[in-house]
This record gives C-alpha cells, structure tokens and sequence, in this order.
C-alpha cells in the first residue's frame, strides 16, 4: 500500500495518521522514540505492508510480470493499490476523496513531534503537488513509477512494471476489490 491506503486504513481503524505515514521513514523498534498512538499507527503500517505483499490474491498477482519484474511487482501493486482505491473511493468511504484528503492533511499539519527529516521533505511534496489527488489517473501511477525507476540504477526496471499493470489493469482491478475489504476487515481486527 502506498500513501492514500495508508491513510484510509489508519482512519478506518482510528489509528494515528501521522504514525501511519511513518512506518517508511523509520527503521526497527519504533518503542519509545514517539508517543504511544503514534507507534501504534507505524506498527499497523507494517502490519498493513506485511499483509499486503503476503495476502494469497496478491501473491496470485505477480504471476503476470516476468522473472526479472517479479521483485519489483509489491511496489508497483504498491501505486497500483492506491490508483485502485482512489478512482473506487465512493464504495470506501463517506467522505469525497477530495475532504478526506484535505482532512488528512490537516490532521497530520497539527502534529508538534520532531520528525524524521526525509518524512518532512516527503510529506511536503506529497501534500502540496497533490500525489493523494493525481492517483486517480493511471498515467500518474505510471509516471511515479518510471520516476522511482530513475532514482537508483538497482530500480530501473520498476518503469516497465506500469506496462504490464496497464495490461492487465482490469485483472488487477478486480483483485483489489476482492483482497482490500478483506484487508480493511483484518487490519481493524488486528487493532484490538
């Protein structure tokens, strides 16, 4: 899952947002370097990772990406599951994605922690170029992706992941509506 799931998820089980977005910004035991809530909300963001990339139709999935894609195909789902969320959002949520989002963002704007500076930097860019909002089209996926395939040489071949997402976009569909309620059911389980 990626940023917009995570954040659905974390609201869907009463989590703490901001702890939610940390889990990629902070490594190993997360205990007693935040406010309870706060480790709470990175622990579910692993939960959440671990259940993603180990769900049964998920693991299915990365039968249509050849042997050399294979390990890059749980990040591309990663983009895939958040562009699948956000054109479905109605069937998710009460809210409109577009007050979901901007309540998001305010309630991870009150948080007075110091946090981990490439959070910082990764949280401004997400919120002011609108990420959340430009999941809703594919190609945005598919330029994220091809942007992420550009930062190290070891992930080039995540660009030519979108190809395959795109055709099989309607397989990959149906499997997010088949996999993310159950996850969503798990996930609030898993907070008791």
């Amino acid at each position: 899952m990626n940023y917009l799931a995570h954040l659905h998820i974390a609201d869907h089980c009463g989590s703490d947002l901001v702890g939610n977005l940390l889990g990629d910004f902070v490594k190993g035991n997360p205990d007693g370097l935040f406010p309870s809530e706060v480790v709470k909300g990175i622990k579910l963001h692993r939960w959440v990772d671990s259940n993603t990339d180990s769900h049964s139709i998920v693991l299915s999935l990365k039968r249509f990406f050849p042997e050399n894609l294979k390990r890059f195909a749980p990040i591309a789902f990663d983009m895939f599951w958040d562009h699948a969320l956000a054109t479905r959002w109605d069937e998710y949520h009460h809210l409109s994605l577009t007050q979901f989002i901007n309540q998001s963002e305010y309630e991870c704007s009150q948080c007075k922690l110091i946090l981990p500076e490439k959070y910082e930097r990764v949280t401004k860019a997400m919120w002011g170029g609108e990420w959340l909002f430009s999941y809703q089209s594919f190609d945005n996926i598919a330029y994220a992706l091809e942007r992420m395939s550009k930062r190290r040489p070891k992930l080039s071949p995540l660009a030519q992941c979108s190809e395959i997402m795109e055709q099989e976009y309607d397989t990959f569909m149906a499997a997010f509506s088949q996999f993310y309620p159950d996850l969503l059911m798990k996930a609030k389980y898993s907070q008791t």
